[in-house]
């Protein structure tokens, strides 16, 4: 009888001791899961893919992740630029640019629109465009804004100016007004070249390394912003 009870206890432990481990195998997995970086997509032209630097780890999307991971955050930053994209381009990839692991957008086009005199209306409607495939996604979005220069006139220079804040008003989405806006910060003015010539490359049109971490000092906390809107 002592034997059958000792057996008894035996199995009783081995299935409470095999019932532990597969808790803790399962806990294991979900810390695992918790532990997964976040995933942003930064959408954008030669700005987002870093043109003209010495060095790939100078570009925009590198720099930024740094800066956010460097701040506590647990992120990976997918670079979706490509050079000369205008806004219809970005329109055109945006399908396959967020990949099933995609959690959150940041979007900056608009500048290639600007040098070649595209309609706003026509700039506009690819970024709804942009944004509402987002929006299917559930994909929070930071909209980063360009700025026109005046020599396309005020009516031009208003309607892309304002296409920006109305189109994040109408998705809801977070909104960086400026591009430059870390360059504004320290000293510079867009419309004066001179003015940007400690920050930008010999071509006048894209950051240097310096500029690059101007920019992201003033634009990494919107994707803070934008990081706390994912769902996890």
């Amino acid at each position: 009888m002592q034997g059958i009870l000792r057996v008894a206890c035996s199995v009783g432990y081995g299935a409470r001791r095999r019932m532990r481990n597969a808790a803790l195998a399962v806990l294991a997995l979900s810390s695992w899961a918790m532990a997964e970086p976040v995933t942003v997509v930064a959408l954008g032209d030669s700005l987002t893919a870093g043109y003209g630097l010495a060095d790939a780890s100078q570009g925009l999307v590198p720099v930024l992740e740094g800066w956010l991971r460097a701040r506590g955050h647990d992120v990976v930053v997918q670079n979706a630029g490509v050079s000369g994209d205008t806004t219809a381009g970005g329109l055109a990839r945006i399908g396959w640019a967020l990949g099933p692991e995609a959690e959150a957008l940041v979007v900056t086009l608009g500048g290639n629109d600007l040098l070649r005199g595209i309609d706003p209306a026509e700039s506009r409607r690819n970024l709804d465009g942009i944004l509402k495939e987002a929006a299917a996604r559930n994909l929070p979005v930071l909209l980063v804004a360009m700025k026109a220069p005046g020599n396309f006139g005020p009516d031009y220079k208003a309607a892309f100016d304002a296409m920006y804040g109305e189109l994040a008003g109408q998705y809801g989405a977070l909104l960086a007004e400026d591009f430059f806006e870390g360059l504004r910060a320290a000293g510079a003015d867009p419309s004066d070249p001179a003015s940007l010539a400690a920050w930008m490359q010999a071509d006048g049109l894209h950051p240097n390394a310096e500029g690059v971490r101007l920019i992201v000092e003033a634009l990494g906390p919107k994707v803070e912003d934008l990081l706390a809107r994912v769902e996890k």
